[in-house]
């Protein structure tokens, strides 16, 4: 038909034109093959490096002094409502700390909460001027609970070698700090064995 001859004329013209360098002969053979594959090079995309924002290093969060409590801001009474908040959270977290709550289900929750606001008390220690020493977490490091006590007297206490109570709505829950040494933002994510050598 007359339709096909301008359709085969319209192929050859097309792949004359889109590949120069090709001879007719070669044109021709991939014609009656019926089979015409076109070579197309896509261009590369450019990646944008993201640039990563860089935080303070620790000589510089030191020289800042980021993380100190100011003299006129070390009382006791200011970080009350901090504790409040701090009861509303873990009632939240365990579905309202009922009587026949499981203590085991309770522990779990409490080992991977936030402490900030906690009100927590040294009971045993190897160094027995800590032992005593109650108040309000202020602040956790990896090391050390900085605690302020009803005295308005900012305590850095060490996890190491202590046991810490802590008490909410009767239920009481003691930290065994040798085994604590993680940083907030590490104990959510860390999977505490349920079993295990508990000692100072």
């Amino acid at each position: 038909p007359q339709g096909s001859e301008k359709a085969k004329t319209f192929v050859h013209a097309f792949l004359k034109r889109s590949m120069p360098k090709m001879k007719d002969e070669a044109i021709q053979d991939m014609l009656t093959r019926k089979a015409v594959v076109l070579e197309h090079y896509p261009k590369k995309k450019t990646k944008q490096k993201r640039k990563k924002t860089k935080g303070f290093t620790a000589k510089q969060r030191r020289e800042l002094r980021l993380f100190e409590i100011e003299p006129e801001q070390q009382r006791y009474a200011i970080f009350l409502p901090l504790h409040e908040l701090w009861k509303q959270y873990i009632r939240d977290l365990c579905h309202g700390l009922k009587p026949d709550a499981q203590p085991h289900m309770i522990q779990s929750k409490l080992l991977k909460a936030d402490l900030h606001g906690a009100i927590v008390t040294v009971t045993k220690s190897k160094c027995p001027s800590y032992v005593g020493i109650t108040g309000i977490i202020l602040q956790e490091f990896k090391h050390v609970f900085k605690i302020i006590t009803k005295e308005d007297k900012l305590k850095v206490v060490p996890k190491l070698n202590n046991v810490f109570s802590l008490e909410l709505d009767g239920f009481v829950s003691y930290i065994y700090g040798s085994k604590f040494l993680l940083r907030a933002s590490e104990r959510s994510a860390k999977k505490f064995k349920l079993k295990g050598t508990i000692d100072l």
